[in-house]
């Protein structure tokens, strides 16, 4: 059985100011640091085979904490990488429902056509399955851990699994040093056999971003 363990990375100074990160580079802070040190170890527990991640300072850190204790090299792959939030970038909800007040309502709504060159859902988990089925093709009846982003998780195993925008829509998004875990099973391929898996207790959920 192949195990994929998809890893949100830790917190950065833009996630705690509410800030749409997207593909903007923005990198670990203290907290995320620490973050990333309290759950390698639980990660380093499954005894993982290979460890990838977005080419995205936040998720290669947080990766690094993984790779620094079980020994193993870091696959970097651009298509883990966050959604592109387009001009949303760098930008607070109060910022975006200001200067973009259409389709920040697009956007709350669900629609998949947001508009302001933010990247469509559908091809955010077109671009971010396809690598972790790539992955996982490469390490079979293995546990591999893939860090990455909130909305390209959730996208990407989506994507994997099949299932349709309103069932994603209702699907909780990772908390910082999180992780899902899905499974190809021998019978009845892909499924999910955890969400949302971490080292503390669940708390306020923060943007996917």
């Amino acid at each position: 059985m192949t195990r994929l363990i998809i890893w949100r990375h830790g917190n950065t100074d833009w996630n705690a100011e509410g800030r749409v990160q997207g593909q903007t580079d923005v990198p670990l802070n203290d907290l995320g640091r620490s973050q990333a040190a309290t759950a390698a170890p639980l990660l380093a527990g499954l005894e993982p085979a290979a460890i990838y991640s977005s080419d995205l300072r936040r998720a290669r850190h947080t990766a690094d904490a993984l790779a620094a204790l079980t020994g193993l090299p870091v696959a970097e792959d651009a298509r883990l990488r966050e959604r592109h939030y387009g001009l949303f970038q760098g930008l607070t909800n109060p910022e975006i429902a200001e200067r973009f007040p259409a389709e920040f309502a697009r956007w709350n709504g669900g629609n998949p056509d947001v508009g302001a060159e933010v990247e469509r859902n559908d091809e955010v988990g077109k671009r971010v399955g396809e690598a972790l089925r790539e992955i996982a093709d490469r390490h079979p009846g293995k546990v591999v851990v893939v860090a990455t982003h909130g909305g390209a998780a959730r996208q990407g195993f989506g994507d994997v699994l099949a299932w349709p925008a309103d069932v994603m829509a209702a699907i909780r998004p990772l908390q910082n040093c999180h992780w899902t875990e899905l499974a190809d099973t021998p019978h009845r391929g892909w499924q999910l056999r955890a969400h949302n898996v971490g080292p503390w207790p669940e708390k306020a959920i923060p943007a996917p971003v």
